[in-house]
């Protein structure tokens, strides 16, 4: 496969998987602030950091305040990491592709960008937020279900694989170091601090797969515990981890004995996350997170380096 159409898929998984993420959390926590009134600014700086754009944010926008992180995250087109751009970004690379993928694929971006990517603050002019959020995590939703669905197992699939489940993983370590960092002694009351943690469940969809198999309170340790390290959950950063592997090794298969450090780093970090106990992953101040973050990001740097740079 040609490095080109490697890497436009990879970062097609990419970007649509994060336009979901970033979607994901803004809904959330708008819900998240109207039951928590009064902490309005504590709950917004955290997504800036969460999402990695506070720098880029600082210099545009000022004040972090209910309008001007939405507006950032969800319609700047200045912000690479926006729902706006990513989708926009995401049908850049499909337009190349169009005669190497399905025209369902196809159809199920530009009809995401359409939709999505000509919209701005206006909507939260409207109040229409929360619909803004749904349609973009339903357009990830069908994308990708349609991937599942009509694209050939080939390299092509492995590579839009890897690209989603590495951001995916990325996403919830970033979610879970800046969440868990935030002192529960700050707040004003233990009500906020449990709507702080049902708000990180519902962000990756997990909380009625948590309450199910967990039947106690809103424990952050268990709750990190599960999403980092609960292989049965399909957001976790275990199941990312080895759902990256396996990719990356139908990649491997496909070029025997090319690049076969990148299985390797892959594998050891699956191993690491398999033998791992939360209290290690917490301990040290939460190094444990910052090092699995630095490995994913790693391996994003490796893949790069591997397939795509000529």
């Amino acid at each position: 496969m040609l490095s080109r159409v490697a890497e436009s898929l990879f970062w097609i998984g990419r970007y649509v998987e994060r336009a979901e993420n970033t979607a994901r959390l803004l809904d959330v926590n708008y819900y998240a602030t109207l039951e928590a009134a009064g902490v309005v600014s504590e709950q917004w700086s955290p997504l800036l950091s969460i999402c990695g754009s506070e720098d880029g944010f600082r210099e545009q926008m000022g004040r972090a305040d209910g309008r001007s992180v939405p507006a950032w995250l969800a319609f700047e087109r200045a912000n690479p990491g926006s729902i706006v751009s990513s989708i926009a970004r995401a049908r850049e690379n499909a337009r190349g592709l169009r005669d190497r993928i399905p025209s369902e694929m196809w159809e199920a971006i530009n009809r995401a960008y359409l939709g999505l990517c000509f919209q701005d603050a206006g909507v939260l002019d409207r109040d229409e937020l929360h619909e803004y959020c749904v349609a973009a995590r339903d357009a990830s939703h069908l994308f990708f279900g349609i991937a599942f669905a009509t694209l050939p197992r080939d390299e092509g699939w492995s590579f839009l694989r890897a690209g989603q489940t590495l951001e995916r993983g990325d996403n919830v370590l970033r979610l879970m170091q800046v969440r868990y960092r935030q002192r529960s002694g700050d707040l004003p009351q233990l009500a906020v601090h449990n709507h702080r943690w049902v708000a990180v469940l519902k962000t990756v969809s997990a909380y009625e797969a948590y309450r199910k198999r967990r039947h106690s309170g809103l424990d952050p340790r268990t709750i990190a515990e599960f999403l980092v390290l609960e292989t049965a959950f399909p957001r976790s950063v275990a199941y990312s981890a080895e759902n990256l592997l396996d990719a990356l090794t139908q990649i491997e298969r496909a070029h025997p004995g090319i690049h076969p450090e990148l299985t390797r780093e892959a594998r050891w970090l699956c191993a690491r996350l398999q033998h791992a106990s939360i209290d290690e992953v917490l301990g040290g101040d939460h190094q444990g997170l910052d090092t699995l973050l630095s490995d994913f990001a790693a391996l994003g740097s490796a893949i790069h380096a591997a397939y795509f740079t000529v």
